[in-house]
């Protein structure tokens, strides 16, 4: 049961009862008072709660923003692009959430705390004082009725009359203080019920409205979400297929890492330890050193290098060699050693220990020693083992057969291509399709592989069958899409808009053999279809990429890092299959426009070697300036001999070529880089036709037929021609000076420090010469000499 009401009439009797009725509304009242006081507190608790996890939040943003993958590689595919980003999105998806809860916060003191600190002050407050008056007004009027009573009654009439007189005016005094008093009691009980709850209902409203906002974010952040767990599930197909190859070629060096040496331009190197001779009381001790030695210079690198020490790298010594000789262990008491000579310090021999005596060897037949081995140092590139496979009748029958078997029996097979069959039955499904075929190439062979049933077979999986077509593909002597172009294809995976990238893979599979490109038509087509089941057989493009990218194209050196680029392969794929009409059945343009953005993203300026505050970020520096001096399209290439050595990188120079060429991947264009050869050494082993559309591709207003000057546009990163501009190869030599010359400004430039000079595109500078800032000139301009990004001038 409830408050039992409290009467006013009950006031004038004030019986037991009625002092136990108010005593319970008071008790009742001081419950009301603690628990709003206790609710005050943990209100309190709950914003500082808040605050702590909006700071703790906020700083977990903060950690997320500032976080950077590093890839592998000299560029990142869009997918990793997106998952770099990631984490920003992240961090500003929790921003915008905490902004919304300290509104939150801000609500809470307003619409709850406040409310009810006035509510406990003023009405509670205001029941307490009139609490402490009617305890103070009973005390006094019962003490006066007791000492009115207890008057003698000998006293005068007067004074019992005047004393009758006052103890009424108190008693009624003492009714009105307690009606007021029993009036407030109730009101403040009935009052609570909105004045409490009230503030309630807004503190929960304006959570709410937090979560709703929450759920808002989430809404907006939904779309990115799932192209967000697209580029994660791609990047992770990727990954799987890499490491699978990665494994493959740990396994092949692990059996024979004499055979998978990489080609370099030092005829040998590798670690030695060099004795280093001290005062008579201290002997001798024996340092290893990292030595590097290049036999067409007789230049010999040393760098001392100790692991155990974290890595500790010392300074390097370089020498000229003269002769090696072999040391025996009757003049040493250490075993595989050799000494050395330098033609640049006379009277001066260094005396170092190999590892084994098969590398002491090795580095006796590098440095011209009297012992020598018959296999090199350095060993070439291993050639893949030529298959029976090729792009013969044979190899069309085979590849339109499978094709033709897929499409009919398993299109919508969950997993088509990525399952794999049974290594035996492929290997003997490929001896029956081929196996009769090379006694000879005629009509009849090639009815031997009709024979053989795909499509109404039981006796063959579809599994089998799409493994056999990969097998075959792989067998084939050289990658459907060549070495030769393997390069040029990564190159505009890895940059530019989605058009040029399209554009510049349309151009160069026109660039194919004749029947590359129409085996790759027939395959694509075919990729293309099953692609467009992909709800049913869950191969969508990305997958398909993933699964042919290695297929189709594989460098030519097996190296980690050549592997780390089968991410653009996949995407060079899928490009091929989600353009297929436009690549196959329509005629590249060969004649871009020239880039119209060529002031909006100009080249990053080269990093600036001072140390001082404001330094530049260290950015790439770009290759647009590639000029190609060819002559008539057709004119044979200037010897070796004749070709200065400074042409890639002196400014001076009649043919400036930047180090970024295009052309032949691996080893056979850094061996051309390291000799010192030139562009047109690269050059003169393309067809004259291809060289003149390249010139005319690189600067569409110049005439098919290239001047001995032409001037070349550079291509900017969104544009096509941007392919015939890889990453720069590093050349370790300086480049020479340039003599006092003239430049045109190509991009525009605003200077970051006072010893720079800004300029828009078209400026002329005067007294340009070479800075000692490496990639920054020296000029004038308008009368102040200042620095000029050397890629953001071409030179007159």
């Amino acid at each position: 049961m409830g408050l039992q009401p409290l009467e006013f009439s009950d006031c004038y009797l004030d019986s037991p009862w009625f002092r136990e009725r108010i005593r319970a509304h008071e008790a009742e009242l001081e419950r009301t008072n603690k628990f709003i006081k206790e609710l005050i507190k943990d209100g309190k608790n709950l914003i500082a709660a808040t605050k702590s996890l909006s700071v703790a939040q906020r700083k977990f943003a903060h950690s997320l923003r500032d976080f950077k993958f590093e890839f592998i590689g000299d560029a990142v595919t869009d997918d990793e692009r997106c998952i770099d980003a990631s984490l920003r999105e992240f961090s500003n998806f929790l921003k915008n959430l905490e902004e919304q809860r300290e509104i939150m916060a801000l609500s809470v003191t307003e619409t709850l705390i406040k409310p009810l600190e006035k509510f406990r002050k003023e009405q509670l407050g205001a029941v307490k004082e009139e609490k402490k008056k009617f305890d103070k007004e009973t005390e006094k009027n019962y003490s006066l009725i007791d000492k009115h009573l207890n008057l003698s009654a000998k006293k005068k009439d007067s004074h019992l009359q005047e004393a009758d007189i006052q103890v009424e005016q108190n008693r009624q005094h003492f009714y009105e203080l307690s009606l007021e008093y029993v009036c407030k009691l109730q009101e403040i009980q009935e009052r609570k019920k909105f004045e409490f709850v009230e503030p309630m209902l807004s503190f929960f409203q304006g959570m709410f409205t937090f979560y709703h906002q929450g759920h808002e974010l989430a809404k907006d952040f939904n779309h990115y979400k799932m192209e967000l767990q697209i580029n994660i599930q791609n990047t992770r197909n990727r990954f799987e297929g890499t490491r699978s190859e990665v494994e493959e070629l740990m396994n092949k060096i692990r059996q024979n890492p004499k055979d998978h040496k990489r080609a370099s331009q030092f005829t040998a190197e590798g670690y030695l330890y060099v004795q280093e001779k001290r005062p008579a009381p201290f002997g001798s001790s024996w340092v290893k050193h990292y030595c590097m030695y290049r036999k067409a210079a007789k230049k010999f690198n040393m760098i001392p290098f100790e692991h155990r020490s974290g890595g500790k790298l010392g300074d390097g010594e370089v020498f000229f060699l003269k002769e090696c000789t072999k040391r025996h262990t009757d003049s040493i008491d250490r075993r595989f050693c050799f000494d050395i000579e330098a033609a640049d310090r006379p009277g001066v021999s260094l005396t170092m220990q190999a590892f084994s005596e098969e590398e002491r060897k090795q580095w006796l037949e590098a440095l011209g020693g009297k012992e020598a081995l018959s296999h090199s140092f350095n060993t070439a590139i291993i050639p893949r083992p030529e298959g029976s496979a090729q792009l013969d009748k044979l190899g069309f029958t085979i590849i339109r057969k499978c094709i033709s078997a897929v499409e009919t029996r398993g299109i919508n097979d969950q997993g088509l291509y990525r399952v794999v069959g049974v290594s035996s039955k492929v290997q003997r499904l490929l001896s029956m399709l081929m196996g009769k075929i090379r006694h000879a190439d005629t009509v009849k062979d090639v009815k031997t592989c009709h024979e053989v049933d795909l499509e109404n077979s039981a006796d063959w999986e579809v599994k089998t069958i799409t493994s056999a077509l990969k097998q075959y593909l792989r067998s084939l002597p050289e990658p459907l899409m060549t070495y030769e172009l393997h390069g040029d294809f990564i190159v505009p995976a890895k940059s530019g808009s989605p058009e040029s990238r399209v554009n510049a893979i349309h151009f160069l599979v026109h660039k194919l053999p004749e029947k590359n490109k129409e085996m790759l038509d027939i395959l694509v087509k075919h990729l293309t279809n099953v692609s467009n089941h992909s709800k049913q057989n869950l191969m969508t493009v990305a997958n398909l990429g993933v699964v042919f990218g290695p297929t189709l194209m594989r460098p030519q050196e097996e190296t980690v890092a050549a592997l780390m680029d089968l991410k653009f392969q996949n995407i060079v794929v899928e490009i091929l299959i989600e353009n297929h009409e436009k690549i196959f059945r329509t005629p590249p343009d060969t004649t871009f426009p020239e880039p119209t953005c060529l002031s909006a993203s100009p080249p990053n300026a080269p990093p600036r070697q001072s140390k001082r505050q404001g330094q530049r970020t260290k950015r790439p520096v770009a290759v647009y300036n590639l000029c190609l001096e060819l002559e008539d399209g057709d004119n044979p290439n200037p010897s070796k001999e004749d070709t200065p050595t400074s042409s890639l990188d002196s400014l001076s120079s009649p043919s400036p070529v930047t180090a970024a060429l295009p052309g032949p991947p691996g080893p056979d264009k850094n061996h051309l880089l390291a000799d010192g050869g030139s562009f047109g050494d690269w050059a003169s082993t393309i067809p004259g036709q291809t060289r003149s559309s390249m010139v005319q591709w690189l600067n569409p207003q110049s005439p098919t037929t290239t001047s001995s000057n032409p001037a070349v546009t550079p291509p900017s990163p969104g544009s096509s021609a941007f392919l015939f501009s890889p990453p720069a190869t590093v050349v370790d030599k300086p480049p020479e000076s340039v003599s006092s010359r003239k430049a045109r400004a190509v991009y525009p430039c605003e200077a970051e420090h006072s010893s720079e000079l800004s300029f828009e595109i078209g400026a002329i500078f005067e007294d340009v010469q070479t800075s000692r800032e490496p990639g920054w000139l020296e000029g004038t301009l308008n009368g102040k000499r200042g620095l000029i990004p050397q890629n953001y001038v071409k030179l007159l």
